[in-house]
């Protein structure tokens, strides 16, 4: 006699449920919907982020373009000359563009922080108000800028008349 006929039948599979399942399948069907909020949530970090779109800058009204040209144009101050002129041709430049602009507002009767309050008001980006050389420096018997301030001001007219309102 063989020693395995000795042995019970094998189990059918069928014979074993299938529910309950057992206690560890219950805690992952507990945290599998915490687990899909956080990988909705933080699905940025996974996924190839969308190329921005690069729009085109607008092309600039006659006006601007002519105030560009002109800004383009006035001789800049180095190596420590006088800036006195070119302060008030920058501010002229300035005056005529808003009076051309907003002719109601009379921005052309402005002067000191008043009107570089109304320069930044139309255009917060350039932030004029820290540049009140603008305004005292065409008065000042000897005004002289560094050539980084000269820059720095030459850049925020130019957008100043590129963006404003």
């Amino acid at each position: 006699m063989n020693p395995l006929d000795q042995l019970q039948p094998l189990i059918e599979p069928a014979a074993v449920p299938w529910w309950p399942p057992a206690p560890g399948w219950w805690l992952l069907a507990a945290l599998m919907p915490l687990l899909l909020w956080l990988l909705w949530r933080n699905r940025q970090r996974w996924l190839p982020r969308r190329k921005a779109k690069v729009v085109a800058e607008a092309p600039l009204d006659p006006l601007r373009e002519a105030a560009l040209e002109e800004l383009k144009r006035l001789p800049r101050p180095y190596d420590r000359a006088p800036a006195g002129p070119w302060l008030q041709s920058l501010n002229g430049l300035l005056k005529r563009l808003s009076r051309a602009r907003w002719p109601e507002s009379h921005s052309h009767t402005l002067s000191g922080r008043a009107w570089l309050a109304f320069l930044d008001t139309r255009c917060p980006a350039a932030g004029l108000t820290r540049w009140m050389i603008l305004v005292e420096g065409g008065y000042r018997a000897e005004c002289k800028l560094d050539d980084k301030a000269i820059d720095g001001l030459a850049a925020a007219v130019e957008t100043w008349v590129r963006k404003h309102v």
